[in-house]
């Protein structure tokens, strides 16, 4: 075989490897680097240059500047900005802007090779010339190819600038082989360029829409809201400890980009269901909490029983008049003070009651109930009523927190409706374990959880981190309206108590401790008064 067709072959088959790594690279800024990377090996050029087009199309971008010979790398992954001004494909009366070489490319859809700059009179090299005086450098030769996709939308523009000779090292001009090898480049990496920024449209399409979801959350409940930022974040930060371990039962335990994309999404979508939720059953803040706080009727009925019993007393005064009984009298005004008093301790207990921040002991039960059943009101209508309804004594004697039985069946309903949400998508298979990982999140590793009822061996390692995320946020955070913030050594005494008892995951609750995971989202997280470390290492050591 020739050597001239066994270098054009091997060129040929470097083209095919590079377009197939082009076709499988995620990231946008590797992928620009990667074709330019590319089109200097395959022409062997010193230097080159990509430009992207702006936005608004007007213009052409420098993304990426390289000069191999004097070890320039601008743009990119490099860390260095282009320092290079845009290149407007227009001038202000309309026409193109064909005096820059780079424009005209784009403009017209034509590949143009120069064999010396300098001596070119159709463009304008000024740029160039200022370039080489700043840094000793002669740019003489240029091939500006292009970019456009299957579409023929102008993408962006490949330039690549003195060819060099491998036998000889001296620069020449492209050869015709360079043009078609650059211009069969530039297509395949026009369509892979197009094709990511397609897919990316598309992810950040779908987080606008989750964005979306929570911020509709976040409007109807402020607390929520907190809850569906920050239980994400904590996860991710679970899953990067037990990435990272090493030893024990999560040693085999590994996380690829998309793997991590895939979590971020479950964790933002994980109580999605609660846009179904009731507003006034999400955010009640006391016990008789409904569309407003029922305390103010039970404070307007002692208000009335003690107006009752003033009425009652100054009656009873009146018939004591024509005996003009003095001791009476007093002894009316005592057990009238006294009949306040009481009335005052009660008001003073239910207001107590109704806070839900406590539990309540069953002797306080009790007396919710005496007082409801065993005093009584003259209402609206003048007719004698129980001093408290049946609703009103149940919401009053929850044990702990705010929530009735109904009410809290209320609220678990929201992971029924996350899960139906969530299946109902047709989930590319990068996403396909979201529905799971967010479903999953109240379930425990006894099987005593819901709404599956799923054992620990039924979970995923991600479903499993939510669910401990959920209940580390929940106990820390400071904005419910129902209850105090913990501090990290109660949280963590909490946890621990839910590790033995068989709610949460015990192998993830020693990398959440040992890695201080807790740490990391405190630091993030919580108030500093909440931050107990003398605590904390006193129960962890």
């Amino acid at each position: 075989m020739p050597d001239a067709l066994q270098k054009l072959l091997g060129r040929l088959q470097e083209l095919n490897e590079v377009g197939a790594a082009l076709s499988r690279e995620r990231d946008i800024d590797l992928l620009l680097e990667r074709i330019l990377d590319a089109a200097q090996m395959l022409t062997h050029a010193d230097a080159g240059t990509l430009y992207r087009v702006t936005d608004d199309g007007s213009a052409l971008r420098f993304a990426l500047v390289r000069t191999h010979s004097l070890g320039l790398h601008q743009g990119g992954r490099s860390g260095q900005a282009v320092d290079f001004p845009d290149l407007p494909l227009h001038l202000p009366d309309g026409r193109a802007n064909d005096s820059l070489v780079a424009v005209h490319a784009a403009v017209h859809d034509r590949t143009v090779s120069i064999a010396d700059a300098y001596g070119s009179a159709d463009f304008d090299f000024a740029g160039s010339r200022a370039f080489d005086r700043r840094t000793g450098y002669r740019s003489r030769s240029f091939l500006t190819v292009p970019l456009r996709n299957h579409d023929h939308e102008l993408v962006g523009v490949l330039q690549l600038i003195n060819a060099i000779d491998p036998a000889t090292g001296a620069v020449q001009a492209f050869s015709q082989e360079d043009c078609s090898i650059a211009e069969s480049l530039a297509s395949q990496a026009a369509i892979a360029v197009t094709n990511r920024l397609l897919i990316t449209q598309h992810e950040r399409l779908f987080e606008s829409f989750v964005s979306l979801i929570n911020l509709a959350i976040d409007e109807k409940s402020p607390y929520t809201g907190g809850h569906c930022q920050r239980v994400p974040a904590l996860t991710m930060m679970l899953a990067e400890a037990a990435d990272a371990t090493t030893e024990g039962p999560l040693a085999a335990f590994t996380m690829t980009e998309r793997d991590r994309y895939e979590l971020k999404m479950a964790g933002l979508l994980h109580d999605c269901g609660k846009i179904t939720t009731p507003v006034h059953v999400v955010d009640k803040a006391t016990k008789l909490q409904t569309l407003y706080d029922r305390i103010g009727l039970v404070d307007t009925r002692f208000e009335v029983l003690k107006r009752d019993a003033e009425i009652d007393m100054l009656r009873r005064q009146l018939a004591l008049r024509p005996q003009a009984d003095a001791a009476a009298e007093e002894q009316l005004q005592r057990d009238f003070q006294d009949q306040l008093q009481e009335l005052d301790g009660e008001r003073a207990f239910l207001r107590h009651c109704n806070l839900g921040s406590e539990a309540m002991l069953p002797r306080e039960q009790q007396r919710v109930r005496d007082i409801g059943a065993g005093r009584s009101w003259r209402d609206p209508q003048g007719l004698q009523a129980s001093f408290l309804t049946p609703d009103e004594i149940e919401n009053l004697s929850i044990r702990s927190g705010t929530l009735t039985l109904a009410e809290r069946s209320i609220v678990n309903h929201h992971i029924v409706a996350t899960i139906r949400m969530l299946e109902s998508l047709p989930w590319p298979k990068h996403l396909r374990n979201v529905p799971e990982y967010a479903g999953g999140h109240h379930e425990r590793m006894d099987g005593k959880g819901y709404p599956r009822g799923l054992v620990r061996a039924q979970l995923s390692w991600q479903a499993r981190m939510l669910g401990l995320a959920d209940i580390f946020e929940a106990l820390t955070a400071a904005d419910r309206p129902y209850k105090r913030p913990m501090t990290l050594s109660q949280a963590l005494a909490v946890m621990r108590k839910m590790r033995d008892n068989g709610h949460i995951d015990p192998d993830l609750f020693d990398v959440f401790v040992h890695e201080r995971v807790y740490l990391r989202y405190a630091r993030q997280f919580l108030e500093p008064e909440q931050v107990d470390l003398d605590a904390v290492h006193a129960l962890v050591p």
